[in-house]
């Protein structure tokens, strides 16, 4: 095709692209590599890509700066099986080109393997601003499989060379990939900061079923669990105790605010028989606002 017989320039090394270490497990390329521009509808997006490509501010940037000036770097992909090519790194600049009115790209070609081209594409995004804690978690977890597919040693050890592109500790890393075990609603709600990372790790060692009702009760009840409470919620999923009285228990315990307002438990108490517990008095509690709103909330 016409388009790809550019001229070559020399392509000095993966640092000189992106400004960073050449990704372990992909061969160096040779001194000097061909840049070709391609049609932009031959380029596809990396499967299971976990990175967003937002149309915000940095990106109508990003446009105008294609505008005037052209993609400085080249995107790097690699032939697609079902046909054209997959995108390894080079996602935003191939839609800031779209929505620059572009219809071709400046691209590097590369024969990678599936795994090569994972640890490529995480190595190449993991280190921008502004990523949601759910990108971050899916990212090194998929790098985790593909250098575990490569023969590297499994647990802290891969964990450890994780973070060294990232600058994380194995445990930081740990704690990012169990985020990837929550039911999605309380992963939103983790990338919005109502719920602290280090709360959501907790919460992904339940069962899927009580991650939905603790996920239903925070929603409704506009009450989130803090790094303790979720740890709480761990201990009585390991019992098997773990129910909608336990969850109000925990969540709600020492007068905490609900949607802003905090109820005084010595008030609620001078309403009740003084032989009621705790339990049975927030069983009449919770029962009577679901029935209040049942009926319209007045």
């Amino acid at each position: 095709m016409g388009s790809r017989s550019a001229d070559k320039i020399k392509f000095r090394s993966f640092d000189d692209l992106f400004g960073e270490q050449e990704p372990k497990g992909v061969e160096k390329e040779t001194a000097e590599n061909q840049v070709v521009r391609m049609p932009l509808g031959e380029l596809h997006p990396f499967k299971g890509h976990p990175f967003r490509v937002m149309e915000d501010e940095e990106m109508m940037e990003m446009v105008e700066s294609v505008r005037q000036f052209g993609v400085l770097v080249p995107v790097i992909v690699r032939p697609d099986k079902g046909g054209g090519y997959e995108i390894i790194a080079g996602h935003r600049r191939k839609r800031a080109s779209e929505l620059a009115g572009c219809s071709d790209i400046p691209v590097i070609v590369r024969d990678l393997t599936d795994d090569e081209s994972v640890i490529a594409m995480v190595d190449s995004n993991i280190q921008r601003l502004n990523i949601l804690p759910s990108e971050k978690a899916r990212a090194y977890r998929m790098k985790m499989e593909a250098m575990e597919h490569q023969g590297v040693k499994g647990g802290q050890h891969t964990a450890a060379v994780l973070g060294e592109v990232s600058g994380e500790s194995a445990r930081t890393v740990h704690r990012y990939i169990r985020l990837t075990y929550l039911v999605p609603g309380l992963l939103e709600l983790v990338d919005q900061k109502r719920i602290p990372v280090v709360a959501g790790e907790s919460l992904s060692f339940l069962k899927e079923g009580e991650q939905e009702l603790v996920r239903d009760y925070v929603v409704q009840r506009q009450v989130f669990p803090s790094k303790g409470e979720a740890e709480l919620l761990r201990v009585e999923s390991g019992k098997g105790e773990l129910s909608v009285e336990k969850v109000q228990e925990i969540l709600c315990r020492n007068g905490k605010a609900v949607g802003g307002i905090t109820i005084s438990a010595k008030r609620i108490r001078d309403y009740f028989p003084e032989n009621y517990t705790k339990e049975e008095i927030e069983k009449v509690v919770y029962s009577l606002l679901d029935s209040w709103r049942a009926k319209g909330s007045g």
